[in-house]
């Protein structure tokens, strides 16, 4: 289970009204640039992330960063790729933090 069992721990955790609400056009361009990605390293497979390949999400952090506000050739905002490789990260941090 991803969330606590402990039915007060989950409702301190507010991801509709606390996140999907609060950025609801940011994400769906992240979820275009997640699709662009798998459609860039996966082709012809179903959505998903090989967490196997493009590792060095603190680089493509600051390299998407630094074309922030600019459109990449593939069509993807710098900044969309800036915010999932970003989710990437934390994804992986908190991963491995659970297995300490």
């Amino acid at each position: 289970m991803l969330l606590s069992e402990n039915s007060t721990e989950r409702k301190a955790i507010p991801i509709a009204t606390g996140v999907l609400d609060y950025f609801p056009l940011a994400l769906a361009e992240v979820a275009k640039t997640s699709k662009a990605g798998n459609d860039q390293h996966n082709p012809g497979q179903p959505l998903h992330w090989d967490k196997t390949k493009s590792m060095d999400h603190a680089d493509c952090i600051v390299r998407h960063l630094i074309d922030r506000g600019t459109v990449d050739s593939d069509g993807i905002r710098h900044s969309a790729k800036v915010a999932w490789r970003a989710l990437a990260l934390l994804e992986i941090e908190m991963e491995q933090n659970e297995s300490v």
